[in-house]
């Protein structure tokens, strides 16, 4: 028993003497980077955004607060706990982290207990041995046989043994691999956050988009009460000999297209609201959201730096994890050309009496150090390499072109808030104008100076401006969510788990 836990003690100091880790350590490449947003260069400042300072105290937990809606809030909020869609991305990571920490299992021990009873029986006789072949023999075999006046004997053999198996890691493959399948779980974590945010950026879009149809809905009640006084006007001069016949059916026709209209945008209506129903995890039919004026204008939100970009995009911080495990993998294909080292060993006790098993004059142990190594593969070690060298060169090119891609959408966001500011205001003095126009028309028609062409022409002149104006302020509510979701919301890199825990969700 001294000379076995030498053995493993031997093969213990060996190892540790011994071990190294193969492959490139990993380092963040260098990203494309870029000093500021050029949207915020040689421009004031539009209604809608500013620029964020470093120690940026707003709340990065709920980024949907900066809208102030109670409704909006708890349908996001719901998006986490019952979206389907996110769910499977959860289970997804949780995959990921099972995998790391059945990957890190292979540093230590495999420990089995082995139990065994043995029956045999053995036949003496007084002449040899013979030759004989036959079915169920090899051709040429010995075998021994007995001739007659032996006598036959049967024996039962107890062996209880503890084995342990273990594969020393020299070389730093499993160390390798647990790192690349922790990149990879931590990737799948940031997958998790990106896939998050993206669908409550969707239920806030579409929340927005229904908010707009609300006050579509309004402009079009207004127009067609406004219409019902006109077609009163036209009635009253018509029944007066001022006005003609052809007047009044254009005013009813023109109230009854304008009521048509506000009864059609239920549609479009009710689908969002279907949308939104999903996207926060239950059935069509168990939301109702009651109808409510959209805001004016969204408030500002803070664009950040471009350096912290970086550290606020999950898309990017996966892609940077991609990269760290694929760098391991180098490392894990690398070490493939060296021995593998396992030892091994075993403890029991062997008895043909269950009474006299464990005594120690029936001790057996063995203890193997076994070194294995491929001489000829065919060249596979060497394309495992290769395949892993051009892994790490497609994880750095992807990760690169998700860090432009993520500065394309804040620049992209950043001049729609800008341009529709401006557009905002000059479609607010076009409104205003038309509104004056429809004014002085309806006047000079009650004169008898125009015809009532003229009014009709205004009245749609001014509908027309008042729905183009809507548009820039529902456009310019989904432009501040889509920069919201360009920034990467209230998400940090830091939110990622540093290790993957043994045991989920305690990471």
């Amino acid at each position: 028993m001294i000379s076995f836990m030498r053995a493993v003690a031997f093969g213990t100091l060996a190892a540790l003497a011994a071990g190294c880790t193969f492959g490139p350590d990993y380092e963040r490449p260098a990203a494309p980077a870029q000093a500021s947003y050029k949207e915020l260069a040689g421009e004031a400042q539009p209604e809608g955004w500013k620029v964020a300072e470093p120690a940026d105290t707003a709340d990065k937990g709920a980024w949907w607060a900066v809208f102030d809606d109670p409704l909006l809030d708890a349908l996001l909020r719901q998006v986490e706990v019952s979206n389907q869609t996110l769910a499977a991305d959860e289970a997804a990571f949780r995959q990921a982290s099972a995998l790391a920490n059945q990957t890190r299992a292979g540093l230590y021990p495999t420990i089995t207990l082995d139990g065994q009873i043995r029956r045999s029986s053995s036949n003496s006789g007084s002449r040899g041995f013979g030759t004989v072949t036959g079915a169920g023999t090899t051709p040429g075999s010995t075998v021994t046989f007995a001739s007659g006046g032996g006598s036959d004997s049967a024996q039962t053999r107890y062996q209880p043994s503890l084995g342990a198996s273990w594969d020393l890691d020299v070389w730093g493959r499993i160390r390798r691999t647990i790192e690349s399948d922790v990149a990879s779980a931590q990737a799948s974590a940031a997958d998790l956050a990106a896939a998050r945010l993206s669908a409550q950026a969707e239920l806030a879009t579409d929340y927005f988009q229904l908010r707009s149809l609300d006050e579509q809905k309004r402009i079009l009640d207004d127009a067609a009460t406004a219409y019902e006084r006109t077609l009163t006007i036209t009635r009253n001069l018509y029944q007066w000999g001022v006005g003609t016949r052809g007047d009044v059916a254009q005013a009813e026709a023109q109230l009854e297209s304008t009521r048509a209209q506000a009864i059609g945008v239920g549609v479009q209506r009710a689908q969002f609201e279907h949308a939104i129903a999903v996207l926060a995890g239950m059935p069509p039919a168990d939301l109702a959201i009651a109808p409510a004026a959209l805001p004016e204008a969204p408030a500002p939100v803070p664009a950040g730096l471009p350096s912290v970009l970086l550290e606020r995009r999950p898309d990017i911080a996966a892609a940077e994890r991609r990269m760290a495990a694929a760098s391991a993998q180098i490392g894990a294909a690398r070490a493939a050309y060296f021995p593998d080292i396992t030892l091994s060993s075993s403890v029991g006790f062997a008895a043909t009496a269950l009474s006299s098993l464990f005594d120690w004059s029936n001790l057996v142990w063995s203890a193997t150090l076994l070194a294995s190594q491929t001489l000829i593969d065919g060249g596979a070690r060497t394309a495992q390499v290769e395949q892993a060298l051009a892994g790490w060169d497609q994880a750095v090119a992807n990760y690169r072109q998700t860090t432009l891609a993520g500065f394309q959408d804040v620049e992209d966001q950043l001049s729609s808030l800008r341009i529709l500011a401006r557009q905002a205001a000059a479609q607010d003095r076009a409104v205003a104008a038309a509104r004056e126009a429809e004014r002085l028309e309806l006047s000079q028609y009650k004169a008898g100076t125009v015809a009532f062409t003229s009014v009709v022409t205004a009245q749609q002149t001014a509908l027309t401006n008042e729905q183009t104006a809507l548009g820039i302020r529902r456009d310019r509510f989904t432009a501040t969510v889509a920069l919201i979701r360009a920034l990467g919301g209230g998400w940090q890199e830091t939110e990622l788990p540093a290790t993957i825990g043994r045991i989920y969700p305690s990471l």
